[in-house]
């Protein structure tokens, strides 16, 4: 049987494409090669009934592609961690500290973290988030690392620790491997005045989890999801794409969506789509990264005067509730080589310990704890898009781009990955398609 359109993976982008094609009068068939949709999404239900999530889970309020879909779906919005009442904590190996200043820091060291804030800030309104390559200095603000840009605007060794202990905590990669260009454009699509906007970004959550957004949308979309669906190989052509899975049935379609992450997507075979095309998708690469989620009954460390959000040196790189009592924590791409030395029975463990240093030894007793290896996991290969040095160019403007009738959407193909950048691309394929018949 053809299809009109055929979506490859069922992650937030797949599910958000296919279900706005399906509403549009398309047939749409969804191929999965995992046995449940969300890709990076994921939930499971306490014996309290308390929903824990394993995967991706906040957005923020300049998120309007996620927020207006969430609206759709009949979700609910509430604030995320940044909520919380108290003060936030910082581990390094010489020491913990609540609020600010972190400390490390000495005198003067405020008032230059201020100067290159402010910067940083400007130089960002300068470039375009959807055309960088616009910009007079691109080539040279992308071979430039951020690292380097701070140590060039007078960045004191205690100011480019802040930097990049605030950019490990959000496991992208580290500042010293990370394109300027890319990390102005990330916030010139969210500008604030700080770096990292946590309300910006992070500010709210969906209320009856975030992996109910994918569960609603396959709910929506029923028979035409295939699970354990893995694709070898896609042939493209113009009223009669061909894709042949691992098992070694073949479908066909009119057109193709391809939502899967960069990593799996370059060990698929593709022909019929340009040199240049599948060589800007396969320069695109994702930081190596994993989240742990540990429950407990409650959250103790408000007894503390502590708000659970941390930026850490240890193996984790950060914490944050995610709700009552339920503590989650990012893995960084340069600690994630730890965690693959440890022994599988030993990681749970030593990632509690780094919870107790901060926290107390409350820490180390919770009822359930929960680790997803997204850089090893076949079918993610990595968590948000890493940009490092010159990868702006390399990919270039065909970045995000389609070459009909093969589509691209997923959170790789938005400016800095996340949610939004998943719902967005997706939903914009999807009128791609239906434009071009």
């Amino acid at each position: 049987m053809n299809h009109d359109v055929i979506v490859l993976g069922a992650g937030l982008a797949g599910l958000a494409a296919a279900r706005d094609l399906s509403a549009a009068g398309a047939d749409v068939l969804v191929l999965e090669a995992r046995d449940r949709v969300g890709g990076r999404v994921e939930q499971t239900v306490l014996p309290d009934g308390r929903l824990v999530q394993l995967g991706g889970e906040v957005v923020g309020r300049a998120h309007t592609a996620y927020l207006a879909l969430a609206a759709e779906l009949g979700l609910t919005l509430v604030p995320s961690y940044v909520a919380e009442p108290g003060r936030m904590s910082r581990a390094t190996a010489e020491g913990i500290s609540a609020g600010d200043p972190p400390h490390w820091f000495g005198p003067g060291d405020q008032a230059v973290q201020e100067q290159v804030t402010a910067a940083f800030v400007a130089l960002a309104r300068t470039v375009d988030p959807q055309d960088p390559w616009s910009h007079p200095n691109a080539e040279a603000l992308d071979r430039l690392s951020v690292g380097d840009w701070l140590r060039a605007e007078g960045a004191s060794p205690a100011v480019v620790r802040l930097w990049e202990i605030g950019q490990l905590a959000l496991a992208s990669g580290s500042y010293e491997r990370t394109s300027l260009l890319a990390a102005l454009r990330k916030h010139a699509v969210v500008p604030g005045d700080d770096p990292y906007a946590y309300e910006d970004w992070e500010g709210l959550r969906v209320a009856e989890g975030s992996a109910t957004v994918a569960l609603r949308m396959a709910e929506q979309l029923g028979r035409r999801i295939r699970l354990d669906a893995a694709v070898d190989e896609v042939t493209v052509r113009p009223g009669n794409c061909r894709v042949r899975l691992a098992d070694g049935a073949t479908l066909t379609a009119d057109a193709v969506v391809s939502a899967l992450p960069v990593g799996p997507l370059r060990s698929i075979g593709i022909t019929g789509v340009s040199a240049a095309r599948l060589a800007s998708l396969h320069c695109q690469r994702q930081a190596v990264a994993a989240k742990f989620v540990a429950a407990y009954d409650k959250p103790f460390w408000r007894a503390l005067d502590l708000n659970g959000l941390s930026e850490c040196e240890g193996v984790l790189g950060s914490t944050w509730p995610q709700s009552d009592g339920i503590l989650s924590a990012l893995i960084p791409p340069e600690r994630y080589g730890v965690l693959l030395g440890m022994p599988p029975a030993a990681r749970d463990h030593e990632l509690l310990g780094d919870i107790a240093r901060l926290y107390g030894a409350e820490a180390l007793q919770p009822f359930m704890s929960a680790l997803r290896m997204w850089g090893t996991d076949p079918w993610t290969q990595g968590y948000v898009t890493h940009w490092n040095p010159g990868d702006v160019m390399a990919v270039g403007p065909l970045h995000g781009t389609h070459e009909p009738p093969f589509y691209v959407c997923g959170s790789d193909q938005w400016v800095a990955g996340y949610m939004e950048g998943a719902v967005r691309t997706g939903r914009a394929a999807a009128r791609e398609v239906l434009r071009h018949g």
